[in-house]
Order: C-alpha cells, then sequence, then structure tokens
C-alpha cells in the first residue's frame, strides 16, 4: 500500500513539472520549485502527513522545519512557500484537491516573521573597487564575463544564452534570447567592453567549440548558470569581496551583484529611470508603458555617457 502512495506521488510530481514547463517559467524557476516541492514532499512522509489532505499544523511545523532545522532566511521561505503555493494551484487545477491552502499560511505567519528580519541587502562595491576586480581577474574568460554582466547588467540565465552572432559590434549591442521575465532585449556595450570581449573570442577561436556560445566550458559545450557563478565568486573570494566566513548576504559578491552594481551606477550618474528600466529589461507594469516607445539611437547615446569607465586591461 506504500508504494503505491510513493508512486502516485511520485506521477503527481511529475505531473506537475510538466505543467510548470508547459507555463513557460525559466528553467531556474522550474528547478526551483520542483526541488522546493520535493523537500516538503519528503518532510511530510517522515511525518506520516498526506500531501492531498494535510492539516495547517502540517504547514506549520514544515515552516518551522525550515527556519529552525535549515537554517533558511525569511526570503528563501517566502520563496519555499511561494512554491507550494503553485504546487498546490496545481493541484486543485488538475483536480486532486478543492482548494488552496497556501495563501492562508502565508498570510497569517510570513508577514509575522518578517517583522523580525531586516530586509537584506545587496553587496555594492565603488566604481573603483569594480575596476580592480575586474583588473584582477587573469582568466580572460571570466574576465570578459565579469566586465559584460557590470556594463549590461544582464542576468547569468541571459548571459548563458548569448551565442557569437547574437553581437552587433557597429552598433556596440546584443540582442539577448527572449524569456519571460524580460522585456527590452536590445543592450549595449562599450569600447572597453569590445576590447576584452574580443580579446576573449580570439582565445575561443583556438578552443575545441562545439557551440555557438558566446561563453563555453572547459569541454567545449555551452557554459551553464554555475559556470557563470564559480567564475565570478572564486575571484571575488581572491579579491576579498566574498567572505566565506559570513552568512550576510551584504557580504557576498555574485554575479547578480552586478545587476546591483549597474542599475546603481547608472541612476547615480544621472541617467533617467524609465532609461534604466529598459536597459535592465524589467516587465512593464502599467497599461501605458505599451504606448511608451524609447528611440534606440537616444537610448545608446543616454548609455555611454552614464556607464562608467573602469580602465580594465
Amino acid at each position: 500500500m506504500e508504494r503505491m502512495i510513493l508512486l502516485d506521488v511520485n506521477e503527481i510530481l511529475k505531473e506537475y513539472r510538466q505543467d510548470l514547463e508547459i507555463m513557460n517559467l525559466t528553467d531556474e524557476t522550474v528547478r526551483n520549485y520542483y526541488s522546493m516541492v520535493k523537500i516538503f514532499i519528503e518532510f511530510m512522509r517522515r511525518n506520516g502527513y498526506d500531501i492531498l489532505n494535510a492539516e495547517r499544523f502540517a504547514f506549520i511545523q514544515f515552516l518551522q522545519y525550515l527556519k529552525n532545522e535549515r537554517k533558511i532566511s525569511f526570503k528563501r521561505i517566502k520563496y519555499y512557500f511561494t512554491a507550494l503555493a503553485s504546487f498546490y494551484d496545481f493541484l486543485v487545477y488538475a483536480g486532486y484537491i478543492n482548494s488552496n491552502p497556501i495563501p492562508a499560511i502565508r498570510k497569517r505567519y510570513l508577514k509575522s516573521y518578517k517583522r523580525n528580519d531586516s530586509p537584506a541587502k545587496r553587496k555594492l562595491i565603488s566604481v573603483e573597487e569594480m575596476a580592480a576586480f575586474i583588473n584582477s581577474i587573469m582568466d580572460p574568460r571570466d574576465k570578459a564575463i565579469a566586465i559584460l554582466l557590470a556594463k549590461t547588467g544582464i542576468r547569468k540565465g541571459e548571459l548563458i544564452r548569448i551565442d557569437v552572432d547574437d553581437i552587433n559590434w557597429e552598433e556596440m549591442s546584443i540582442t539577448l534570447k527572449p524569456t519571460p521575465k524580460r522585456s527590452n532585449r536590445i543592450v549595449f556595450f562599450d569600447a572597453e567592453c569590445a576590447k576584452i570581449l574580443k580579446r576573449w573570442l580570439r582565445i575561443r577561436e583556438k578552443l575545441n567549440v562545439k557551440t555557438k556560445a558566446l561563453f563555453v566550458n572547459q569541454y567545449g559545450g555551452r557554459l551553464e548558470r554555475n559556470g557563470v557563478y564559480e567564475a565570478i565568486v572564486k575571484w571575488a573570494k581572491k579579491f576579498g569581496i566574498y567572505d566565506v566566513n559570513s552568512d550576510k548576504l551584504e557580504d557576498h559578491f555574485n554575479p547578480h551583484c552586478f545587476r546591483h552594481w549597474f542599475t546603481t551606477m547608472l541612476l547615480r550618474n544621472g541617467m533617467p529611470r524609465e532609461y534604466v528600466q529598459e536597459l535592465r529589461g524589467d516587465a512593464r507594469n502599467e497599461a501605458i508603458d505599451i504606448y511608451h516607445h524609447i528611440d534606440k539611437e537616444e537610448l545608446r547615446k543616454a548609455y555611454l555617457a552614464t556607464i562608467p569607465k573602469l580602465g580594465v586591461e
């Protein structure tokens, strides 16, 4: 009987993952939601709870388990319950249950935790520190990754999807692959970024490359997300902007910190907020945004006027 229950749960998980993929979520979101729901299901199994007929206290116990045993931050706990809300929405849609129990749990208990947690801040370094950090990177590929992240503010998932043919050298722009999170797909780079990219491409040509990807791994295949993370963090540790002994987000310089830096520096240098939003590819939230068009050439000129020069060699 127990084996049949486990098989049924596995089948539900399989259906849930397929549902996430059909919804056109990013690969990272699918992986994260699926992984978190699996952890939840394993917790429920160990404690003898049925996921389809769970009582309120089972979810509260899981929340306490995340906070007290796994030592997960408030922000991460919220993400877990976002994943669970998605999972139980699927169960309702698929006809396994009649209602989603998660919204009530989130409304009552997660908000109470929020008052006890100060919001974590991304690590922000100065222009001088960014210049010194990128100049400290000895590997040509990793240096190219770092300067491209700094000069464009793109996400690591967007970076790994860039192909060599996506680069327009005349306009010094890159057309990113479409993703659910991004509106504008055109980003710009400047002359010093172009110099580092071209240096990497000359090295790339001599490698046994098996893909059109701009950035490749040691086997000649497309670089993956973890590869980008490792390429940045290993140099950040050496440079002293990633404290391995701290669990605070603001002590860890990682790939997403470039996006924070890019946004902050453009705003500080006087770029209009709507231009920054356009370069970031932020989703359009208001109907009027559909009719608000930003001239591409004006955007490029504003970018070149406000993006910090790093003197990277």
